[in-house]
């Protein structure tokens, strides 16, 4: 995973970000460029993505810097994190790990659940406490703040993946290969979006990846069933590990909630949405809900994460999602 050589006698900063995320990779590039300008211009950065799974989230071997940074994921209470920005209401795995942060004095670690996304959140503590600001980044922190905030016009537009944003934001969740997400990383430290999804590389990659999408957006179509303001599919059977989240929304505009079931080869996941054009509200806290089965997320949006083999366990926290949800009626 770790794909370059460290260049001798610089500073070493390892950057662990929310791995398949639009908002996460975003985070690691505002981040990059706020480092690069404040604190070191001849770091040599490395990068780590990092994915909810079961149990710890970390490898302890993974904060191999002179300086380790953690953007847009879980709170680590390793001596060893100097870095740390997240804007998730579960921030935390432990009581523990709270307090390890609350009683933290470098100012360098910050939370704010209130933010829609952590992208957006980096870009304003880099200005209000480090006088940082950089043009640049203006259509990526806004972008970065649509996605990760839902704050889409309509499903159409996010499943149609018109703008330049979504065509990337579709490329990072179904790339496999640490190595080629960094790229963009890197990419996007340097060049539009525009510029970024005309590349060679990026079309090369987006073709399949469309197909890929529209075949999903068919399949989850078919797999879908609807009652009482939760739709809900299983994907296990499938080699589909992750979706367009507003795919449920586009094809069940009724809905307010979306729970479904997928597996990858390192865990079973049951995804958690709410549907922000529902024609009824959501009542319910899906962080918490995500939280009692040992996951979390927003209030939003969640997940839980289990071991690749507990999947009838998945399906049976599936199955108490779902009910926990679904309206009277």
């Amino acid at each position: 995973m770790f794909c370059r050589t460290r260049l001798s006698g610089l500073m070493k900063l390892r950057i662990l970000y929310h791995g398949n995320c639009f908002d996460g990779v975003s985070s690691a590039a505002i981040f990059t460029k706020f480092y690069r300008a404040t604190i070191n211009a001849d770091a040599d950065i490395f990068y780590t993505p990092t994915m909810h799974r079961a149990g710890n989230a970390f490898d302890r071997e993974q904060f191999d810097g002179d300086e380790n940074a953690i953007v847009d994921f879980k709170y680590c209470p390793d001596e060893r994190l100097t870095w740390w920005f997240d804007h998730h209401q579960s921030a935390f795995l432990s009581n523990e790990d709270e307090q390890h942060f609350l009683n933290d004095t470098s100012g360098k670690k910050f939370l704010d659940t209130t933010s829609k996304s952590c992208a957006e959140f980096i870009a304003r503590v880099a200005k209000d406490d480090f006088g940082f600001e950089d043009p640049s980044l203006a259509e990526l922190i806004e972008w970065a703040h649509i996605i990760d905030g839902a704050l889409y016009e309509s499903p159409a537009q996010c499943v149609e993946l018109r703008s330049s944003a979504l065509k990337l934001m579709q490329v990072i969740e179904g790339e496999k290969d640490p190595a080629f997400v960094e790229k963009i990383i890197r990419m996007l430290t340097e060049k539009s979006l525009d510029e970024i999804v005309a590349s060679d590389e990026i079309q090369a990659k987006l073709g399949p990846i469309l197909e890929r999408h529209w075949d999903t957006v068919e399949k989850i179509k078919a797999r879908s069933a609807y009652e009482r303001g939760v739709v809900s599919f299983d994907l296990t059977d499938t080699d589909i590990e992750g979706y367009n989240k507003f795919i449920p929304y586009y094809f069940f505009p009724e809905t307010t909630y979306n729970v479904s079931l997928s597996r990858s080869d390192f865990r079973t996941k049951i995804s958690v949405g709410s549907n922000p054009w529902a024609p009824r509200p959501r009542i319910h806290n899906i962080a918490e809900i995500c939280e009692k089965y040992g996951g979390g997320g927003h209030a939003v949006v969640g997940a839980v994460s289990l071991r690749r083999e507990d999947l009838e366990l998945g399906k049976r926290y599936m199955r108490e999602i779902i009910e926990e949800l679904r309206f009277a009626e």
